[in-house]
Protein backbone atom coordinates (compact mmCIF):
# COMPACT_ATOMS: atom_id res chain seq x y z
CA UNK A 1 0.00 0.00 0.00
CA UNK A 2 2.54 2.67 0.96
CA UNK A 3 4.37 2.04 -2.64
CA UNK A 4 1.31 3.01 -3.96
CA UNK A 5 0.72 6.33 -2.20
CA UNK A 6 4.26 7.57 -3.01
CA UNK A 7 3.26 6.68 -6.76
CA UNK A 8 0.24 8.65 -6.46
CA UNK A 9 1.95 11.26 -4.74
CA UNK A 10 4.15 11.45 -7.74
CA UNK A 11 1.41 11.08 -10.25
CA UNK A 12 -0.62 14.08 -8.51
CA UNK A 13 2.30 16.58 -8.75
CA UNK A 14 2.96 15.58 -12.17
CA UNK A 15 -0.38 16.63 -12.81
CA UNK A 16 -0.24 19.65 -10.95
CA UNK A 17 2.38 20.53 -12.86
CA UNK A 18 0.70 19.88 -16.21
CA UNK A 19 -2.15 22.08 -15.21
CA UNK A 20 0.66 25.00 -14.03
CA UNK A 21 0.12 24.75 -9.95
CA UNK A 22 2.61 26.93 -8.67
CA UNK A 23 5.13 24.91 -7.09
CA UNK A 24 5.10 26.01 -3.90
CA UNK A 25 1.73 24.49 -3.84
CA UNK A 26 1.47 21.35 -6.13
CA UNK A 27 3.24 19.21 -2.82
CA UNK A 28 -0.12 19.89 -0.86
CA UNK A 29 -2.29 18.89 -3.72
CA UNK A 30 0.10 16.06 -4.04
CA UNK A 31 -0.62 15.17 -0.42
CA UNK A 32 -5.02 15.75 -1.11
CA UNK A 33 -4.32 13.22 -3.87
CA UNK A 34 -2.70 10.50 -1.63
CA UNK A 35 -5.15 11.00 0.95
CA UNK A 36 -8.18 10.74 -1.36
CA UNK A 37 -6.40 7.34 -3.17
CA UNK A 38 -5.56 6.13 0.54
CA UNK A 39 -9.73 6.81 1.30
CA UNK A 40 -10.67 5.27 -2.14
CA UNK A 41 -8.01 2.34 -1.85
CA UNK A 42 -9.05 1.74 2.13
CA UNK A 43 -12.58 1.52 2.48
CA UNK A 44 -13.83 -1.72 -0.26
CA UNK A 45 -11.79 -3.34 1.97
CA UNK A 46 -14.01 -2.60 5.43
CA UNK A 47 -17.49 -2.98 3.52
CA UNK A 48 -17.46 -0.17 0.95
CA UNK A 49 -18.78 -0.52 -2.41
CA UNK A 50 -16.51 1.33 -4.78
CA UNK A 51 -18.46 3.71 -5.64
CA UNK A 52 -19.46 4.64 -2.48
CA UNK A 53 -15.75 4.60 -1.74
CA UNK A 54 -15.19 7.09 -4.80
CA UNK A 55 -17.65 9.24 -3.45
CA UNK A 56 -16.15 9.63 0.07
CA UNK A 57 -13.04 10.19 -1.41
CA UNK A 58 -14.17 12.85 -3.25
CA UNK A 59 -15.83 14.44 -0.82
CA UNK A 60 -12.84 14.26 1.77
CA UNK A 61 -10.78 15.73 -1.64
CA UNK A 62 -12.91 19.01 -1.90
CA UNK A 63 -13.39 19.60 1.45
CA UNK A 64 -9.85 19.28 2.09
CA UNK A 65 -9.52 21.59 -0.62
CA UNK A 66 -11.28 24.11 0.52
CA UNK A 67 -10.15 24.43 3.87
CA UNK A 68 -6.61 24.40 2.54
CA UNK A 69 -7.43 27.00 -0.54
CA UNK A 70 -9.12 30.08 2.50
CA UNK A 71 -5.61 28.64 4.60
CA UNK A 72 -3.70 29.36 1.21
CA UNK A 73 -5.16 31.89 0.09
CA UNK A 74 -5.61 30.78 -3.78
CA UNK A 75 -8.45 29.29 -5.62
CA UNK A 76 -10.02 26.01 -4.67
CA UNK A 77 -9.12 24.22 -7.91
CA UNK A 78 -5.97 24.83 -6.98
CA UNK A 79 -6.07 21.51 -4.84
CA UNK A 80 -9.36 19.88 -5.85
CA UNK A 81 -7.89 19.35 -9.99
CA UNK A 82 -5.47 17.23 -8.63
CA UNK A 83 -7.04 16.07 -5.54
CA UNK A 84 -9.19 14.27 -8.02
CA UNK A 85 -7.29 12.80 -10.60
CA UNK A 86 -6.73 9.47 -9.29
CA UNK A 87 -10.40 9.11 -9.15
CA UNK A 88 -10.99 9.42 -12.38
CA UNK A 89 -11.77 5.62 -13.91
CA UNK A 90 -9.75 5.93 -17.02
CA UNK A 91 -8.41 2.26 -16.79
CA UNK A 92 -12.34 0.97 -16.16
CA UNK A 93 -13.83 3.64 -19.33
CA UNK A 94 -10.98 1.56 -21.38
CA UNK A 95 -11.72 -1.83 -20.35
CA UNK A 96 -15.71 -0.94 -21.19
CA UNK A 97 -14.53 0.39 -24.37
CA UNK A 98 -12.35 -2.45 -25.06
CA UNK A 99 -14.96 -5.19 -24.58
CA UNK A 100 -17.49 -3.20 -26.86
CA UNK A 101 -14.74 -3.36 -30.01
CA UNK A 102 -14.29 -6.85 -28.93
CA UNK A 103 -17.87 -7.41 -29.46
CA UNK A 104 -18.27 -8.25 -25.74
CA UNK A 105 -21.60 -5.89 -25.75
CA UNK A 106 -22.86 -7.48 -21.96
CA UNK A 107 -19.74 -7.19 -20.19
CA UNK A 108 -19.22 -3.72 -22.20
CA UNK A 109 -22.36 -2.47 -20.50
CA UNK A 110 -21.49 -3.47 -17.26
CA UNK A 111 -18.66 -2.06 -17.28
CA UNK A 112 -19.65 1.24 -19.18
CA UNK A 113 -22.42 1.12 -16.10
CA UNK A 114 -20.02 0.78 -13.37
CA UNK A 115 -17.73 3.67 -14.97
CA UNK A 116 -20.67 5.95 -14.76
CA UNK A 117 -21.68 5.19 -11.97
CA UNK A 118 -18.12 6.42 -10.34
CA UNK A 119 -17.53 9.27 -11.69
CA UNK A 120 -21.53 10.33 -10.64
CA UNK A 121 -20.62 9.45 -7.45
CA UNK A 122 -17.26 11.97 -7.38
CA UNK A 123 -19.14 14.41 -8.67
CA UNK A 124 -21.64 14.48 -6.24
CA UNK A 125 -18.89 14.26 -3.39
CA UNK A 126 -17.30 17.30 -5.24
CA UNK A 127 -20.97 18.95 -5.11
CA UNK A 128 -21.51 17.80 -1.55
CA UNK A 129 -18.62 19.12 -0.37
CA UNK A 130 -18.86 22.84 -2.16
CA UNK A 131 -22.65 22.59 -0.89
CA UNK A 132 -21.11 22.51 2.84
CA UNK A 133 -19.18 25.79 1.85
CA UNK A 134 -22.09 27.55 0.26
CA UNK A 135 -24.27 27.38 3.13
CA UNK A 136 -25.29 31.13 4.18
CA UNK A 137 -23.75 32.46 1.20
CA UNK A 138 -27.41 32.75 -0.82
CA UNK A 139 -28.68 35.89 -2.61
CA UNK A 140 -30.35 37.08 0.98
CA UNK A 141 -27.21 37.60 2.40
CA UNK A 142 -25.78 40.27 0.30
CA UNK A 143 -27.88 42.93 1.03
CA UNK A 144 -27.77 42.77 5.10
CA UNK A 145 -25.31 45.21 4.92
CA UNK A 146 -27.78 48.03 3.38
CA UNK A 147 -30.46 47.77 5.81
Amino acid sequence: MWLELIFCFMSTVAFGIIFNIPLRLVWWGGGIGMLTWFIYGTLPEIGFTQVNAAAVAAFTAAFTSHRLAKFKKVPVTTFMIPGIIPLVPGGRAYESMLAFVEENYVNGLGLSVETLLQAGAIAGGVGFALSLFSIGKGAGQRYETDR
